[in-house]
């Protein structure tokens, strides 16, 4: 469709730069067309870093899991690298309860973003087919049954969005724009929510998209989709009007195509690109001495669209391993300094 700005005969300068400035939004607009103004400059940002060549790409950190979740490791990060991630991540899973809690997530999260960090949520939900709660791994999940009223697991699904909002909402409350990265892996068969039919799955992400954007007027989400790579990375993709950011997980020390897959059909999307999760040697018990250099060497020969990445925790983490001071210390990489002023933080007065 042509734009009416392009059927102008003659624009003079001054007006020819709004005008780009114009399409330029235009292009950037949010899945929530309701998102607020601090979120809408950090997807800006995203789109604005994507076009360059470096720096580009965001540093990132996952904390932990739910009452794990501080800023330690970032500390222990800058303490070795001199250095402090751009991004904070941490994760609403209660792995004890077998529920969720967002208490000390958060204090981590708002914490950071007062720094002037950025933050990024997830959660390991628990299964709402499961009367019990916990059940990351249950197999055998009707995923349909999620959305249907009347049914006890469409109920226990309705608590528990509401207990993820109630969290996000604390968010919001302080001023903190949130990269929510929900049913990550969802290609795989790992979760309760992965492996099934791609277009049940695509309602359910919708359901919980249009449930937190209308019913719970949460507008400092930007939503990323998140998938395990390998080779349907782009099958459960919700839409373009659902989704802000795409990324992958991958754990492994080979940073190219063959052993990370699924990049092309991510990257052909349009949207900024991360990986979502890194982790070095594999999902299991990595020794800690990953030569971090590498990583970045694999990112800017074979993954040119990377805007940002998380390194998991514990022993897969930029605390853990080696060389994570040349890594931040990279052409390519952004660090919390390096963001520009005012995008994340507390909002001038």
């Amino acid at each position: 469709m042509n734009h009416p700005l392009l059927a102008l005969p003659f624009i003079p300068a001054g007006l020819a730069t709004a005008a780009a400035g114009l399409l330029a939004l235009q292009a950037v607009e949010p899945a929530n067309p309701k998102t607020n103004a601090r979120a809408r400059a950090i997807l800006d940002y995203f789109h604005e870093i994507d076009e360059r060549t470096e720096p580009r790409c965001l540093s990132g950190q996952f904390t932990d899991f739910g009452n794990g979740s501080n800023l330690r490791i970032m500390e222990e990060i800058h303490t070795k690298t001199g250095e402090w991630p751009a991004l904070l991540g941490a994760d609403y899973a209660d792995f004890p309860r077998g529920s969720l809690t967002w208490e000390a997530p958060n204090r981590a999260a708002i914490a950071y973003w007062r720094q002037g960090g950025l933050v990024t949520i997830m959660a390991h939900l628990y299964n709402p087919a499961n009367p019990k709660g916990g059940g990351l791994r249950d197999k055998g999940v009707t995923l349909a049954d999620l959305l249907e009223p009347g049914h006890a697991t469409h109920e226990r699904w309705m608590q528990e969005l509401d207990l993820l909002a109630t969290g996000l909402l604390e968010l919001k409350e302080a001023g903190v724009v949130v990269l929510w990265r929900p049913f990550h892996e969802m290609d795989g068969g790992w979760f309760w929510w992965g492996g099934h039919d791609p277009a049940v799955f695509i309602r359910v992400w919708r359901h919980m998209f249009e449930y937190f954007t209308n019913n719970k007027q949460l507008d400092n989400l930007l939503w990323v989709y998140g998938p395990n790579h390998g080779s349907k990375t782009g099958d459960y993709y919700p839409g373009d009007a659902w989704v802000d950011i795409v990324g992958l997980d991958a754990y492994t020390d080979d940073i190219d195509p063959q052993h990370i897959r699924g990049y092309a059909a991510l990257a052909a999307i349009g949207k900024p690109f991360g990986f979502t999760e890194y982790g070095p040697h594999g999902p299991q018990r990595p020794p800690g001495d990953y030569d971090y250099r590498r990583f970045i060497a694999g990112l800017v020969t074979h993954f040119p669209r990377t805007c940002f990445f998380m390194s998991w925790n514990a022993k897969w983490s930029l605390a853990a391993n080696e060389h994570t001071r040349e890594l931040l210390a990279h052409p390519w990489i952004i660090n919390r300094d390096d963001l520009p002023p005012g995008l994340a933080g507390p909002a001038s007065e």
